[in-house]
């Protein structure tokens, strides 16, 4: 592990602003993220809503082998064990900004109840501390994902920055899992 400076510099490089015009505007705009700090703890919460049917959104959301072919900051994911709906799972990945990353992998135990929760919480890597719920909830012909949680990063983030970074990458990454979910979608209607 880096030193503790080395990696305070790299946590600073990665919540640095990028000018205005580099921030390229989002089709993910009805993403709602909400990211806020609490002492040293980073609390989320998302609502991504998508027009799909309940099992293909269930099937993006754990097919943790897969999902580094579909979010673009993973490199690796894959189902490491399996007891029925408990599962353990490893992700690596790194996040950009400017001229430097900052890489993070992750062993997690996830809960499944088919079709309607996950629940994630970390067993070991690069975070202090990570839980996260996931729900999936009806609305009308839509799917809301709602995803949250807290995480106590290793790095410190700050207080303004910070937030407004972790809440554009986490748009990101679910409008990558969104656009997964249309895909299939799609690809199962052509067929």
């Amino acid at each position: 592990m880096p030193p503790l400076a080395t990696r305070f510099a790299f946590g600073v490089a990665l919540f640095l602003p990028l000018p205005a015009e580099a921030v390229p505007a989002t089709p993910a705009d009805d993403i709602v993220v909400e990211v806020r700090k609490n002492g040293p703890e980073v609390v989320v919460r998302v609502d991504c809503p998508v027009r799909a049917p309940r099992s293909v959104v269930w099937e993006v959301l754990t097919d943790y082998d897969h999902m580094a072919s579909f979010v673009t900051n993973l490199t690796v994911s894959e189902l490491r064990a399996r007891n029925g709906d408990t599962l353990q799972v490893f992700q690596r990945g790194s996040a950009a900004r400017g001229p430097f990353s900052f890489s993070f992998e992750n062993l997690r135990e996830i809960r499944l109840v088919p079709q309607q929760e996950i629940r994630s919480r970390l067993i070991s890597g690069t975070l202090e501390a990570s839980e996260f719920v996931t729900r999936l909830v009806e609305d009308g012909d839509d799917i809301h994902i709602l995803n949250s949680g807290r995480f106590i990063p290793e790095v410190w983030v700050p207080p303004v920055i910070g937030p407004a970074v972790i809440e554009a990458e986490t748009r990101k990454q679910f409008d990558q899992i969104r656009t997964e979910i249309r895909r299939r979608v799609a690809s199962s209607s052509a067929q």
